[in-house]
């Protein structure tokens, strides 16, 4: 049976999913703009990894402050945080003047990242029905990626566009300019966005579930009754809230610790862990960089390349989008994975064996395809679903946390192990592919094994799966 979608919901979930958006364009900036700040501050390897990864070390612990944030002073009011670093990091870096000052403003837009990657996919599943919420916290992904290709396309066109008809000169004096400026403008193209989700996040309600847990019980069932279907229904769900809300708050990582909690924080953790050493990101924010060495591009042609990156990935969140609630969570994970598996063994020996061009371009564009597909959207709908009511806050704030971590070790280390004279000795480039594979294989075998499906269940009934563990 088909039930109807609350469009109440869906432009309340879009709200929030620009949080997700302005995640997707902060993080992706960086692909366009390394190319040129890189050789404007004559940056090392080491220092190029460094300003790469430090806003991921401010996600990092944007993540881990707002799991006390969102429980303090609402998910609304933490993403309306982020929304003002967003702005504050989008002009600072346009603006820095050295690597310190970048390095600085890359952080606190971290911060911004952080708190909107917890808050933003917590918001949307509290405020979603059971039978939509798969899609709904999918959107977030779809914001995520829509936001990497808004910034390939503005750091496309702002580099110079096409560069294919330019001649040598034009194609110098193109370069030039965006050593100069035209890194700085790409930066902050970011900006409109970041103010437009600030004043759109006036006018969102609060989470009914956070409203209940502060005991605002009719502010709580106003809220679902916009949500829901009936005010009857309204309050069949509120009832069922402050059930689960019955026992204590966990405000300790120590509580997470016991039980059925305990496994269910580990599988969160792990997905998060898994999702980043798959080497999406890497991919993402390197993207040009591989596209001008790796696979032979110039810099205004890795530009362009990587708009392909951009179109498949939000091609396939779509289809993401479309199955999630339909196949459920962990079918689309293992699929996904195994197209990781093989594209990233394809892409490793074309570089070892030097079988660049299409060939290679091709992999890449299956592994990111493969990643919208599964662990891109999948992670982040499992962790906002998967953790009871009164642990939710400090449970995905640890596991987002982690997931940001890893996000800055793997972004940081990669120009480092990719220039390493073992790499291109021994695999002439190729080893942080296979390394990538690796990973993949390990992230295969822990889902289908341990992963629980979470299709169709209300956030209360996916509670009472781990209660019973």
């Amino acid at each position: 049976m088909n039930t109807p979608v609350n469009f109440a919901v869906v432009r309340i979930a879009l709200i929030a999913a620009l949080g997700g958006f302005l995640f997707g364009f902060d993080t992706g900036v960086i692909g366009g703009t390394q190319l040129f700040f890189t050789d404007y501050f004559e940056l090392s390897p080491a220092e190029q990894g460094w300003a790469v990864g430090s806003a991921l070390y401010g996600c990092f612990v944007g993540a881990l402050i707002a799991g006390y944030l969102t429980n303090a002073i609402s998910r609304k009011y933490t993403l309306i945080l982020s929304a003002i670093l967003f702005c504050v990091s989008a002009w600072g870096s346009g603006a820095a003047s050295s690597l310190t000052s970048l390095v600085i403003y890359r952080i606190v837009g971290g911060l911004g990242i952080g708190f909107a990657s917890m808050a933003a996919p917590m918001y949307i599943a509290e405020i979603s029905p059971a039978h939509q919420r798969g899609r709904m916290v999918s959107l977030y992904q779809l914001a995520i990626v829509v936001g990497f290709f808004a910034v390939f396309l503005a750091t496309y066109y702002i580099g110079g566009g096409d560069s294919a008809s330019l001649t040598d000169l034009e194609t110098q004096t193109a370069y030039q300019h965006n050593l100069e400026r035209g890194w700085r403008v790409m930066f902050w193209s970011e900006l409109p966005v970041a103010l437009v989700f600030l004043a759109a996040l006036l006018f969102v309600p609060h989470s009914p579930r956070w409203l209940a847990l502060k005991g605002r019980k009719q502010e709580a069932i106003n809220v679902l009754c916009r949500l829901s279907e009936s005010k009857q229904q309204a309050e069949e769900d509120y009832t069922s809230i402050q059930r689960s809300l019955r026992a204590s708050q966990i405000s300790s990582i120590k509580s997470l610790m016991a039980g059925g909690l305990a496994l269910a924080t580990f599988i969160g953790v792990m997905l998060s862990i898994l999702q980043q050493t798959s080497g999406i990101n890497a991919i993402l924010y390197y993207g040009a960089e591989i596209f001008s060495n790796a696979l032979g591009y110039g810099p205004q042609d890795a530009l362009k390349q990587q708009l392909w990156l951009g179109a498949v990935n939000l091609l396939f969140t779509f289809v993401a989008i479309f199955t999630v609630d339909r196949w459920g969570r962990k079918p689309l994970y293992l699929c996904g994975t195994v197209g990781m598996i093989i594209s990233l063994s394809i892409l490793g020996y074309s570089i070892q064996n030097e079988v660049l061009g299409i060939t290679a371009l091709v992999a890449i564009l299956i592994f990111v395809g493969s990643f919208a597909l599964s662990m891109g959207p999948i992670v982040w709908v499992v962790l906002s679903e998967m953790f009871p009511n009164n642990a939710r806050s400090l449970a995905m704030s640890v596991a987002v946390g982690a997931q940001w971590l890893f996000n800055g070790v793997v972004a940081s280390s990669f120009p480092i192990i990719n220039r390493s004279e073992f790499n291109q000795d021994g695999f002439n480039g190729a080893l942080p592919y296979y390394i990538f594979a690796g990973f993949c294989v390990i992230a295969f075998i822990f889902v289908w094994r341990l992963m629980p499906e979470t299709k169709g269940r209300t956030l209360e009934e996916i509670e009472d799966m781990w209660v019973k563990r």
